[in-house]
This record gives C-alpha cells, structure tokens and sequence, in this order.
C-alpha cells in the first residue's frame, strides 16, 4: 500500500441548507446509543488560513435517505454537549499517547543534513 495516501485526509464535501458547499476533514467517529456521529473541522489548505484558523469542530450525525448517507446537525443540547465532551476525550487520548511516545534531547542542537548525521552529545563537557 502507498504511505503516501495513508497521510491524506479523509474530505467530504458538505452542502448547508442555503446550498452553500464547505469542504471539511473527517477528525473521527464514533458510535453513540446506535447512531453513528462524525467530529469534523474545515479543511484548510492554506497555511495562513490555518493559522488564524479557531479550530472549529462540527458534529454530525449520518443518517440514510435511500441508499444515500446525509450527515444532519444534533439538534438536542444535552446530546451535543455529550457526544463533544467525548470526542473531546478522544482527542486527548490521541495526543496523550503521543506526548509518551516523544523523546525530548538535550546537549547539543547541531544537525548535519547533508552527511546524515546528528550531534547527541552535550557540548558542555
């Protein structure tokens, strides 16, 4: 399989009720009593609108006319507040592990790009 699609982000083009498109990107999922809800962001592909950017989140919820799946807003409160502390908890799991899996280095900060080659040593001794 290519690595390089494995990075590409899951998009879907989304229409709002006053028929306006909005590409976003799919951030998870999840099962809820059921139903099936999508955690989504605007896709940005430009770096300064990515950092201006709020970090807005949209939560959906697939529902099927036919064959065809449609994804609706959560109308219920209680039931947004629910389904966004859990993705919320998700994505903290997802970044905890990866704060474990890093490896802070100290010493020197000197890297030979060219050669390959990257200086661990403390420069101090």
């Amino acid at each position: 399989m290519n690595e390089e699609m494995d990075m590409q982000p899951d998009l879907y083009t989304l229409v709002d009720e006053e028929g306006q498109e909005q590409m976003f990107e799919l951030l998870d999922s999840l099962e809820y009593e059921g139903e099936t809800y999508y955690a989504l962001t605007p896709y940005l592909d430009d770096a300064e609108a990515i950092l201006a950017d709020d970090g807005e989140v949209v939560i959906l919820k697939s529902t099927y006319e036919g064959d065809e799946e449609v994804l609706v807003s959560v109308d219920d409160d209680d039931l947004f507040d629910k389904l966004g502390d859990m993705f919320m908890d998700r994505f903290a799991e997802l970044f905890e592990d990866d704060d474990e899996d890093s490896v802070e280095i100290e010493g020197s900060d000197r890297v030979d790009l060219e050669n390959g080659e990257v200086d661990l040593t403390d420069s101090d001794d």
